[in-house]
């Protein structure tokens, strides 16, 4: 019998296999995770975007442990001999209506204990990004890039443990001393469960028999690349203010570690959990959010910023458009079809998208059942977080 079972081999799994291990030295560990390799879905299709911790909500998780994690990979990148570069972020405001929130940002970023943040004037822009514009903009020095696919197979090999890779879990069964993990091919008991699933969280945690106060819905997320021949016109990371409805933060621009200069991505209902580009449609995904209330009444209230990102998502003249508003010369032809990624988003029976992480503990299980952006960048601290949990409980 294992004393941890972690379900999920994505980066906030595996960093939790890691904390257990470092928490409780000489415990038995194994992770178990349906696909071939580790990191196939939300940690590999992301724009490679360390954040430093500015959105979010002074005092939430998302805060606590986007700025604690930033860090704490920046170590581990290092130690790890992973390329991390810090090439700084502006998000600019190209309204006079969007100041306020711009400012709002500020305010937040230095309570979250960003340090080095610093407002730009329209002429000030053009000294980090000679092509971008707008009437102000805000410099956030902390933020970077990195491959966290490249993150997570260094994390797959720092945990001491049993890794079982192309075993689905079918089902689970919570007794008085143990957790019974059922795969396909093998039946895995263990002390403690932690569900790590990302896009099936829900579902792990369906099949433990917890009760949840929300469902995932997966919203697809679209990238354009810039050609090459345009990159020049992108020196480092450039992001909109973003509406503060949302989670998600807009098309922006992101030259990743690789060099080459992504834009994007836009936020559509994706069609199935796993509707990357080149997938077909997983209709009973679908048929399983059109009944959900929750995305029912979510749909209602704001059918038209989904109409919005719809039409950008079906052409690519819309998409640049958008794209034109911060780099004034982005054209069509510059754009050329990217990746796709779906995140994983927690929606409440009442039409709340999540703004938090969400972490729930039932009986001899922690389920994290909300982890998007800025899951990848925090998740060293999600992991220790977990493990703490965990030491509290056993």
């Amino acid at each position: 019998m294992y004393d941890f079972c972690v379900i999920g081999a994505g980066i906030v799994g595996l960093a939790t296999a890691r904390a257990l291990n470092e928490r409780f030295p000489g415990s038995g560990v194994v992770v178990v995770d349906k696909e071939p390799m580790v990191g196939s879905h939300q940690t590999s299709h992301n724009s490679g975007v360390v954040h430093s911790g500015l959105y979010y909500r002074p005092g939430s998780l998302k805060a606590k442990l986007c700025v604690e994690g930033q860090r704490e990979l920046t170590d581990f990148a290092r130690d790890a001999g992973i390329a991390l570069k810090r090439s700084g972020k502006l998000v600019i405001a190209t309204r006079e209506s969007e100041l306020e929130a711009m400012h709002e940002l500020h305010r937040r970023g230095k309570e979250n204990g960003l340090r080095d943040l610093r407002v730009l004037t329209r002429d000030e822009i053009a000294e980090f990004e000679p092509y971008a514009t707008g009437v102000a903009a805000l410099q956030v020095p902390e933020a970077g890039v990195v491959d966290f696919f490249e993150v997570a197979e260094a994390l797959e090999r720092q945990i001491d443990g049993d890794l079982f890779l192309g075993s689905p879990v079918v089902a689970i069964e919570a007794g008085t001393d143990a957790v019974d993990v059922m795969t396909e091919t093998r039946q895995l008991r263990a002390r403690f469960l932690v569900n790590c699933a990302g896009l099936h969280s829900d579902r792990v945690a369906q099949l433990a028999g917890a009760e949840l106060p929300l469902a995932v819905v997966p919203f697809r997320g679209e990238y354009y690349k810039l050609r090459p021949g345009a990159d020049y016109l992108v020196r480092a990371l450039i992001y909109p203010v973003p509406d503060p409805r949302f989670p998600f933060l807009g098309v922006h621009f992101t030259r990743r570690i690789d060099g080459s200069v992504e834009v994007g991505p836009n936020a559509v209902l994706a069609l199935g959990r796993e509707h990357y580009r080149g997938k077909r449609a997983n209709w009973q995904d679908v048929r399983t959010v059109l009944r959900y209330p929750g995305f029912r009444r979510l749909a209602r209230r704001y059918w038209w910023t989904g109409a919005v990102e719809l039409w950008r998502s079906m052409w690519r003249r819309n998409y640049a458009r958008s794209a034109r508003a911060l780099v004034p010369d982005i054209r069509a032809e510059h754009l050329e079809p990217g990746g796709a990624g779906v995140r994983a988003q927690a929606v409440t029976p009442d039409g709340q998208l999540v703004d938090d992480f969400a972490i729930i503990e039932t009986e001899r299980a922690v389920h994290v059942l909300n982890a998007p952006s800025p899951a990848a960048t925090a998740s060293l601290a999600i992991g220790r977080s977990i493990a703490d949990r965990v030491a509290a409980v056993m």
